[in-house]
Formats: C-alpha cells, structure tokens, sequence
C-alpha cells in the first residue's frame, strides 16, 4: 500500500530568460526581431501611460471605475505578439494589451471608458470591459472565470472546423479557483481542444493571497493532474513569456492538446480603483515589485543594450502617447451617449410590452430629472 505524497519535495521551475537587469541567462528562447521587439516595449509603455492617466481621470469622478496592470505588461503584450489575428482571445479584465497590439486604438479604449456612442458595447458594460469582433477578442466580463470554458468551446469549434488557430484565455490565481477552471481544464484534457490557459498568478485575489487559496505548488501542477501540458514562466520576462506562448501555441494546434501556463507576476497596482491594497498588504512589498521588478523597465534595457532603444527614443514615445490619450479622452468625454433605446435592444427580435414599458419609464424619469443624468444623453 503506496500513498501519492500531497506535494513533490522540489517546486516546479520556473522559466526565465533574462535576468532582473535585463541580462539574458541563456539563449534558449524564440528569437524576436528588431521590429517586433521595439513595437513590443512600445505597448507595454502604452499600458504604463493609460493605467496613469486612466487611474486620475477616474479619480476625478469622470468615469466609475478603472483597473490597472501595472507589473503585468509583459503578460499581456508579450503573449500578444506570441500569436495570431486568427487566434481567439477571451480576457479576463487585466488584458487590454492584447486588444491594443491588434489594432484596438486609444480612442476606442477612451469611447469604451466613457461609453458615449462610438462604444462597442453600447455603454451597457463598465469601463475597462471592452470588446471587438474585428479583433476576435471577446467582451470582458467581471463574473470571474466564466471565460475559460467559453474558451475551451472555441477551441474544440476552432478544431471541427481544422483551422490553423487556437484560443487562449486569461485568468488570474483567483480565478483557479473557481469551479469553472477545473471543469474547462478537464474538458479541454478529454476533448482535445487548442486552447492556451494563461495564468497571471500574480499573488493576490483581491485581497487573499496565494497561501489561503491552495497549498499546492502554485497553479501549473493543477494542469498536470487534468492530463495537461504545462509551464512555469517568470511573468515579467517579456522575451520567457513571448517563447513560452509561442511554443504552447503551436503545441495546441500542431498536437491538438491544451496547454496551461502559470505566468509568476505580482499585482503592483490596486485591484481596482474599488480597493486600497495596502489595508492587506506592506507597502514596501509594493514598492520593491514596482522598482526592482518591473517587467518594463527590464525590456528596455534589454532593448537597449541591443541598440534598438535609447533616452531620447524614450522621451518622444512618452510624449506623444500622453498627448495622443488625453485628447481621446477630451473627445470621447464630449460625444454624445448611446441613446436609451440601446438599453433594450439586441436581445428580443420583437420586444415585449413589458419591456416596451420599462423603456418608456426610463426615458420619462431622464427628461422629468435632467439634472441627474448628462447632459450629452439622449433619450
């Protein structure tokens, strides 16, 4: 009579290619050009810059709510570049960076935030919960972690219909604890399907860390037992992170297997501008992420010390990408709202009177109290 031990006696490693200066350990890793590498820092310096202004602007009561990804950047653009426009993306709502490296403008990011007319969904989401067709990337959604089956359904859709493709979804450590990332991964495990688990385990579910959420060697060991290809990649390591999804991207596809990731990150920032994360946790911890960490900053230098990147490069990028975010924001603050009929439509072909009613209602209680709703509202 044999008992499994609950936990192997050494942690899995974690896979690292530069080191906290920006120095590489080794050279085993995807190549990355010029092009991609410079194209890569500069939306990751795009998510510094949205996440200040953004933070300020909600601070100032324009908009209800924002979240941050500050000491995340290098998950959400790295894996980006990692992939394909075919390539199907269900977010949690720490990933705008993939939507910005498909395209995805800072005046569509601003129109989502303000939710005026020219937003995609119609102002009928919070702000940061964005979503475009055009750039397969599924509309964010606060339920936590009801995205990983869906992805796990596109995936095995993805595979019926023998595309070159793949889906990939974000989550964080709190999410592996839903009952919805056991359940996708065992479906993904027994169907076979090409989806890419991304876990920022960036230690703290809002406010509960890592060590009251499982005793367990983090989340990678978690694929291992649904029969799941995994890795451990430092999370703030663009060039790990950039290897690892592209490996495991071409595994899904080329194998038709599922494949998980436990990226190792820290949330620098708030969990939202909801919460005050140093009630639960030290600030100098913070700090230390925020300076000796930063995914950023370790890019660069990498980039640099290639003669890719240099001060006044530095200098005009941050520049122009402030100037250009703080006039989407003036214009998409200005626009008009979506009109109050978006509210009850898209969802019956022929709306019922009930409803009917209750959008009449809405627009009498906006025109009997203007002064409690904008100006820029049309009813």
């Amino acid at each position: 009579m044999r008992f499994i031990s609950e936990s192997s006696q050494e942690r899995i490693p974690c896979y690292r290619v530069l080191d906290d200066d920006g120095q590489p350990l080794a050279n085993n890793f995807v190549q990355v050009s010029e092009d991609v590498a410079v194209r890569m820092y500069n939306n990751m310096v795009t998510l510094q810059i949205m996440d200040t202004i953004f933070y300020e602007v909600q601070r100032q009561g324009r908009i209800s709510f924002y979240a941050t990804t500050i000491g995340e950047e290098a998950i959400n653009i790295a894996s980006a570049a990692a992939l394909t426009m075919d390539d199907v993306i269900f977010p949690q709502y720490r990933e705008p960076g993939p939507l910005l490296w498909r395209g995805f403008t800072l005046q569509e990011i601003a129109n989502q935030c303000f939710s005026n007319k020219y937003d995609n969904g119609k102002g009928r989401q919070m702000p940061i919960h964005y979503g475009s067709n055009k750039h397969n990337y599924f509309t964010v959604a606060s339920t936590v972690a009801t995205q990983i089956p869906h992805a796990v359904g596109a995936a095995y859709s993805i595979k019926m219909d023998k595309k070159d493709a793949c889906s990939i979804t974000y989550f964080g450590d709190g999410g592996s604890s839903e009952g919805d990332f056991h359940a996708a991964l065992n479906f993904a495990a027994v169907m076979e399907a090409p989806v890419i688990f991304l876990c920022r385990n960036n230690g703290w579910a809002i406010s509960t860390p890592t060590s009251d959420q499982f005793r367990s060697d983090g989340v990678v060991v978690k694929g291992q037992a649904y029969g799941v290809c995994s890795i451990r990649v430092d999370g703030n390591d663009a060039l790990a992170i950039y290897s690892a999804v592209q490996a495991a991207r071409e595994m899904a596809i080329n194998e038709e297997r599922p494949v998980l990731i436990e990226a190792l990150t820290y949330r620098v920032g708030h969990h939202s501008t909801s919460d005050d994360s140093t009630k639960y946790r030290p600030t100098n911890e913070i700090e230390w992420w925020r300076l000796a960490r930063d995914p950023v900053a370790r890019f660069r230098k990498w980039i640099e010390r290639n003669g890719w990147w240099n001060d006044m490069a530095e200098s005009e990028l941050r520049n122009s990408l402030r100037q250009e975010l703080l006039h989407s924001i003036q214009v998409a603050e200005n626009l008009e709202k979506p009109p109050i009929a978006d509210i009850f439509n898209d969802v019956y072909d022929v709306p019922p009177s009930s409803l009917r009613e209750q959008e009449q209602w809405v627009k009498d209680t906006v025109k009997n109290h203007p002064l409690d709703y904008p100006e820029n509202i049309s009813a």
